[in-house]
């Protein structure tokens, strides 16, 4: 059950242009800021960081940002937004069987070393406490320039806030996500757990 209900899309006007934006690329207003936007401002901050994480000039695949930021959720114990990244990553190019072996990771074919040392320092990254290690870090190097490192860092951080946000709250998850997520990931595990309440499916409705 939701503790804290998604107040409706037209509530306010001024994130009209905000939340048109998720509409055109998700078909949907996540949750997520449907409940954030009683602090208007905190939305237009939020999503001003997500479009510089996801900024299409950065130098890391957009899709493969969007494992990273499963895995970090998974890390973090977030069903919410392993959901959303599942759905994202698919829309980005990352093909099914990639995303449903993502938690093979080490073992699967279907990543290539540099991917591989990626999602270990995204796990690393987003552990309770920080697993981030000089070696780990020294192997991250050897694939990885400066910039990209901080890209893929600042999909971690991005995450810690959505983890931390989404399972405190239990925001109801929208039909697509869990969809997705019940196809593709519960094999590994996954289960909607307290974002499964669907009462707030129509978001777009009065």
């Amino acid at each position: 059950m939701a503790r804290m209900e998604p107040l409706p899309v037209q509530t306010n006007e001024e994130l009209g242009e905000k939340f048109a934006f998720f509409e055109r690329t998700l078909g949907f207003v996540p949750n997520s800021f449907l409940v954030m936007q009683r602090r208007p401002e905190l939305v237009k901050a939020v999503t001003t960081l997500s479009a510089a994480v996801y900024d299409p000039k950065g130098e890391v695949d957009l899709g493969f940002k969007r494992l990273i930021g499963h895995v970090a959720s998974a890390a973090a114990g977030c069903q919410y937004c392993r959901a959303h990244t599942a759905v994202s990553a698919s829309r980005h190019g990352i093909p099914a069987e990639k995303l449903e072996a993502v938690w093979d990771f080490h073992n699967s074919a279907l990543f290539s070393e540099r991917e591989k040392v990626a999602l270990e320092f995204a796990l690393a990254a987003a552990s309770q406490p920080n697993a981030v290690t000089d070696e780990l870090f020294k192997q991250l190097r050897v694939h990885w320039n400066e910039g990209e490192i901080v890209e893929l860092l600042s999909v971690v951080g991005l995450f810690g806030f959505f983890n931390r946000w989404n399972d405190s709250l239990a925001t109801p998850l929208e039909a697509e996500p869990e969809a997705v997520a019940n196809a593709h990931l519960a094999a590994s595990g996954w289960n909607a757990g307290k974002h499964g309440h669907q009462a707030w499916i129509r978001n777009t409705e009065d």
